[in-house]
């Protein structure tokens, strides 16, 4: 079964082969109301395309800020602990009560300050009165340290601070 309006039948000059043929060999009368329809759905394309280009762009940046962001918070993180070890290393080189602040700099990106706090039973070992942080009671509280670690560093896109409270046993 052969179809009757296959391109490969051989034309007859009927009114409807001539209305295909100047159809295809660009009558200009008959497609000037699809030109600007097709013109306006490229447009429309077109303006569709790029704004999820422009979404995607907006997200990839996001998504890297983000991951920056994490990766200092995540290194601030370990660094409070790192700080703390060698806090009470210093407290374990030095007389009782003399260290009561120490500023230490990881990778000169990264600054940590640490203020510490003793707490001992009555009498206590330190000098100052005021290094004294609350009255203990407890044999088993006496000889311990609170230590607040501030770790800060402007690397990423903005500043990130990580806070830490810990009491340590001297």
């Amino acid at each position: 079964m052969q179809r009757k309006n296959s391109i490969l039948m051989p034309l007859k000059s009927t009114a409807r082969n001539i209305f295909q043929r100047k159809m295809f060999t660009g009558n200009r009368n008959y497609f000037r109301g699809r030109n600007g329809i097709a013109m306006i759905m490229a447009i429309v394309v077109i303006v569709v395309i790029s704004t999820i280009m422009a979404l995607s762009i907006s997200l990839s940046t996001q998504t890297s800020k983000r991951t920056t962001d994490i990766y200092l918070y995540e290194q601030a993180v370990l660094y409070s602990k790192s700080a703390a070890e060698l806090a009470l290393l210093d407290i374990a080189q030095n007389p009782p009560c003399s260290v009561t602040a120490k500023n230490i700099s990881f990778d000169n990106t990264y600054d940590a300050n640490i203020t510490m706090k003793y707490i001992y039973t009555s009498p206590s070992p330190c000098s100052n009165a005021n290094d004294n942080y609350f009255s203990i009671t407890t044999p088993e509280q006496n000889g311990s340290v609170m230590m607040d670690i501030t770790v800060s560093t402007d690397a990423g896109t903005e500043p990130i601070t990580y806070f830490r409270r810990t009491i340590q046993k001297l």
